[in-house]
């Protein structure tokens, strides 16, 4: 089979507070994405979507992407990488310049997007994003191509999403340690909804929910962008926590018992339902399992998911998430594939909710299928759309120039020298 081209190659790679998942795809002759190799290991390094151990994120990163190269049979040298921490803010900034009635051309639209770009004031931030949406002619919204139209007013909105500076910085040292060049950092709700969300449902409106392990992104989406972000410092993680703590048992041992028995719904034979459960002291041979019902278990569960569907709420509230009945709501990331999350969050949040998956992809894993890889199928979705952005520079970090190959080279070193 014929290498893909270096310039249609895709290398994504999201670092999360639970797992650190890559994946290389390639865009075909038809323009079709086809995954070619993915790759993950378990984070031991972050917390609440934060860098906590530089030496530990960097293994996990190495490791997942060396996967997916042996997978894929082939070598990368950058990626375009997730954001997913607390501090994450969306606006939208509007401009306006006066053109006296005459055709748009496109010095005009390069003259709007600068005064754009020289308007938007990050308040002590570091832009991600900062992408022109709709043009707005003389007061007519929503215009989406407005090259040879005739206006007196030719405006346009801006949607900037920033973040606090330092985690985004932590983050971009981290991948370059592992000798990874970073073509771009991405706010993980801009990824997640271009993967889960479709064109029509964006423009209607709906809200986003993305369950992490340490961290739950709210985002709301209206008139085809992003218009509001809000980060809760919970997860699925937590309920995990709550077994282990609840019953005395290892934090994998509770894990397994959320996936395998755990939901959000109850039944009546929940009580007959036994789950044995090994002691958090006990060796390997010689310790005594407890016995709980399905019930205890579930119990446990949803008295976490209680406090998380509240902050959820009031999320939605405070973002102006209200209006017609039919607004809906999309749950992701590997909270969502806890059973029967789906009807418990519809119940509380009074609203139409469904599990969003990644699709889109060719050749995906079913490994990879399910909610909690969303992220990872949206950054695909996004470096292949080419999205216009108005920062002048990179604001993730300073430039470096290095030389083609150079990436590839230090990390074969880097392999060298571990071996002896």
């Amino acid at each position: 089979m014929a290498q893909p081209r270096a310039d249609r190659l895709i290398t994504v790679l999201d670092i999360g507070s639970w797992k650190v998942s890559a994946l290389i795809a390639a865009r075909s002759d038809s323009g079709e994405l086809e995954v070619l190799g993915t790759g993950q290991r378990e984070s031991r390094g972050v917390k609440r979507g934060y860098i906590a151990d530089m030496g530990a994120t960097e293994a996990a990163v190495r490791e997942a992407v060396e996967q997916a190269e042996r997978i894929a049979g082939l070598n990368i040298e950058d990626v375009w990488v997730s954001f997913s921490a607390g501090g994450l803010v969306s606006d939208i900034a509007s401009v306006e310049v006066e053109l006296g009635g005459h055709r748009i051309e496109q010095s005009d639209i390069d003259e709007l997007l600068g005064a754009g770009r020289r308007s938007i004031d990050p308040d002590g931030r570091m832009v991600l994003h900062a992408q022109p949406t709709l043009y707005t002619l003389d007061g007519l919204t929503g215009v989406k191509k407005p090259l040879g139209l005739h206006a007196d007013r030719l405006g346009v909105d801006i949607h900037v999403v920033a973040a606090d500076g330092s985690p985004v910085r932590n983050l971009d040292l981290c991948v370059r340690s592992a000798h990874l060049e970073v073509k771009s950092i991405v706010a993980s709700p801009v990824a997640t909804g271009m993967a889960c969300l479709s064109d029509e449902e964006r423009e209607l409106g709906v809200a986003l929910v993305e369950l992490g392990a340490g961290v739950t992104n709210v985002s709301l989406f209206a008139g085809g962008m992003l218009v509001g972000l809000a980060s809760i410092p919970f997860g699925a993680a937590d309920i995990t926590d709550d077994i282990a703590s609840a019953f005395g048992t290892r934090r994998s041992q509770a894990e397994r018992m959320k996936c395998f028995y755990g939901s959000a719904t109850a039944s009546p034979r929940d009580n007959h339902d036994m789950i044995e459960v090994a002691p958090i002291s006990a060796e390997e041979d010689t310790g005594e399992a407890t016995r709980i019902t399905r019930a205890q278990l579930i119990a446990v569960i949803r008295q976490r998911l209680e406090h998380l569907m509240g902050e959820i709420s009031k999320a939605l509230k405070d973002l102006g998430f209200a209006g017609p009945v039919g607004r809906q709501v999309v749950l992701t990331g590997g909270g969502a594939e806890l059973k029967g999350i789906a009807d418990y969050a519809q119940g509380t949040l009074g609203r139409a909710v469904r599990i969003g998956r990644p699709r889109g992809l060719a050749a995906l894993p079913d490994a990879h299928s399910g909610p909690g890889f969303a992220t990872l199928a949206g950054l695909v979705h996004y470096a292949a759309s080419d999205p216009v952005d108005l920062r002048a520079v990179a604001n993730t970090t300073q430039t470096v120039i290095k030389a083609p190959g150079t990436a590839l080279i230090q990390r074969l070193m880097a392999a060298f020298k571990s071996s002896y």
